[in-house]
């Protein structure tokens, strides 16, 4: 435990951030460059960090707007911590429990974020294992930062791989009996929408007993019981991302951005540096009088880069973002 005032080599610890099952996250400040960054303490001191140093190696490797970057991992005055960026907002967690259910339309634009995010880690090869709105960041500019990838893969190693890793209402079926797959954190992504566009958690903590109707579906009820204004495409979207049979999932969380952005919403690209896909509030059904209305011509489809999702101008055959051929 740190205080305020306290230094950990050239950081210098200026408050308690939060604490979690891996270790405790302190904001500090590099007194070198005179910059914020938030430092993740690992609870357990004893494991020879040496072996685990190759996970923040991976982890520094995921550059995404959408993704806590991993700045370093360090040992001062023989503790090992985990150096991040840090990111002024609020988590989800925070909001859903202040506020209650999100507006639709924001909640189709963090889902998107948090689906860049995802796909992202998972082509890099990591699995997040605790995805939840608690490890999801919303900047005060709106920009959803997913932390936490990979770090359940330390516990999971510091505890030689013998304590289920998650946290049971976000958890898949199979993660449960121990065999965390990159489609298990999609239907994690599925707890998290339902939570987001309803206010609540579709079930309470599963029991032991539990297990069995979880595994069949027994005990989620379709979000849009819960909120009326959820439209249909999109309850029928959640329910398939949280399906207890790994094959009846999106088998990736480029499937589900596929799939919210071919519902009638229109995606509204942001601008700047923060370019992550955004989704506008779903667009009521047109009247019959709308309907049988003449159209002078047809609107384009609108076209993604198949590789990192993001919005291509009507002509293009090159992203703009990521440089992919198309």
């Amino acid at each position: 435990m740190f205080f305020k005032g306290q230094t950990l080599g050239k950081y210098k610890i200026l408050s308690a951030l939060g604490s979690g099952g891996f270790g405790t996250v302190y904001l500090a400040e590099d007194t070198w460059i005179g910059k914020k960054v938030a430092l993740k303490v690992p609870h357990r001191q004893s494991v020879n960090f040496g072996e685990l140093l190759r996970e923040p190696r991976l982890l520094a490797s995921l550059n995404h707007p959408n993704i806590v970057t991993v700045l370093t991992a360090e040992k001062q005055d023989n503790v090992f911590f985990i150096v991040m960026e840090y990111v002024t907002g609020d988590t989800l967690e925070n909001m859903i429990g202040r506020d209650g259910a999100i507006e639709m339309g924001r909640a189709l634009d963090y889902t998107c974020q948090i689906c860049n995010a995802v796909d992202h880690a998972h082509r890099q090869g990591v699995i997040h294992r605790d995805l939840r709105p608690a490890n999801i960041m919303v900047a005060d500019n709106g920009l959803v930062k997913v932390a936490d990838f990979g770090t359940s893969r330390f516990l999971e190693l510091a505890a030689h791989g013998t304590t289920v890793i998650g946290s049971p209402p976000y958890m898949a079926p199979e993660q449960f009996h121990g065999r965390a797959t990159f489609v298990s954190d999609i239907y994690s992504l599925g707890v998290t929408m339902y939570q987001m566009m309803t206010g609540v958690l579709p079930y309470h903590t599963p029991a032991p007993a539990d297990l069995e109707r979880l595994m069949r579906g027994e005990m989620v009820s379709p979000p849009r019981m819960r909120n009326g204004k959820i439209p249909q495409r999109v309850n029928d979207i959640i329910l398939k991302a949280m399906a207890p049979e790994i094959s009846e999932r999106y088998q990736t969380a480029a499937d589900v951005l596929e799939a919210l952005l071919s519902t009638e919403s229109r995606p509204v690209p942001r601008t700047g540096s923060d370019r992550s896909a955004r989704l506008a509030p779903p667009q009521p059904d047109p009247t019959p009088a709308q309907a049988a209305r003449p159209r002078t011509r047809e609107t384009p489809h609108p076209r993604f880069c198949w590789h990192c999702r993001k919005p291509l101008h009507a002509r293009s055959d090159r992203c703009p973002f990521c440089g992919e051929a198309q």
